[in-house]
């Protein structure tokens, strides 16, 4: 098949490249590096030209609530038209466990407002809904400093390692689109707080992590159902302290 990745060149994208390559397939990698840009639709007819595939894991550079708003809309409005006209037949969307239950977050109406306009579109679909990567913890945790002390939540997550999600979003690309939404999470569950602490030690990093219920998460209050997964999820293999002990894991 030919897959296009867009956003090809991230965290993900790259390493789904890679994977879907690694399995046989023909994958274009499109981002505005190699001449695709979904927010002006420079270079989309030409790349989605014979494409069975679409895989959007693009991000946007700004979480600031307009900002990423107009992101994820006009990308939207760019890409589905014309993967309609291109005659795809599956659209994979990557978004986030507990989208909809976070309308405080800015970032997270964002995603809201880009799965609506996937529904309503007329490509195939499946949207893959992913807990917090791994990956990312670290800049969570430097973004809740307070002076000299981090503030977190002790709110649960299911963390899930990079590789996992690259895994489980390669085997959705290749399947029938579901129409729906699967949700993909870390094997295990544990409080943010504690998670902070542990990257941070990890990276020399000894400023004390004081648990405070009100400290916000992209914008958000958090209990401990507003992001791990109904019961269902397609489960990841990468436990948090295997990932935490690999050579160069935390940056």
């Amino acid at each position: 098949m030919k897959i296009v990745v867009i956003g090809g060149s991230g965290l993900i994208g790259g390493k789904l490249v890679t994977t879907l390559r690694d399995r046989g397939h023909d994958v274009l990698p499109a981002s505005p590096s190699t001449g695709v840009n979904t927010l002006t639709g420079e270079g989309l007819a030409d790349a989605l030209a014979g494409a069975d595939v679409v895989v959007d894991v693009a991000n946007s550079p700004s979480f600031e609530d307009t900002a990423v708003m107009e992101f994820f809309r006009t990308s939207g409005e760019h890409l589905l038209p014309a993967e309609a006209a291109a005659g795809v037949k599956h659209h994979v969307a990557l978004s986030i466990v507990g989208v909809d239950r976070n309308p405080d977050s800015g970032y997270m109406r964002a995603k809201v407002a880009q799965e609506e306009l996937i529904r309503n579109g007329s490509v195939p679909y499946t949207i893959v809904r992913a807990t917090q990567f791994m990956e990312f913890l670290n800049a969570i945790a430097q973004g809740s400093a307070d002076g000299d002390t981090i503030r977190l939540t002790s709110a649960l997550m299911q963390p899930i390692a990079a590789d996992d999600v690259v895994t489980a979003v390669a085997d959705v690309a290749l399947a029938a689109p579901v129409n729906g939404i699967v949700e993909i999470a870390g094997p295990e569950r544990l409080s943010l707080d504690d998670l902070g602490r542990r990257v941070l030690a990890a990276n020399g990093d000894n400023r004390p992590v004081v648990t405070d219920p009100e400290a916000r998460y992209f914008g958000s209050r958090l209990d401990d159902r507003s992001l791990v997964p109904d019961d269902g999820a397609r489960l990841g293999t990468i436990h948090f302290a295997d990932w935490l002990s690999r050579a160069g894991a935390v940056k």
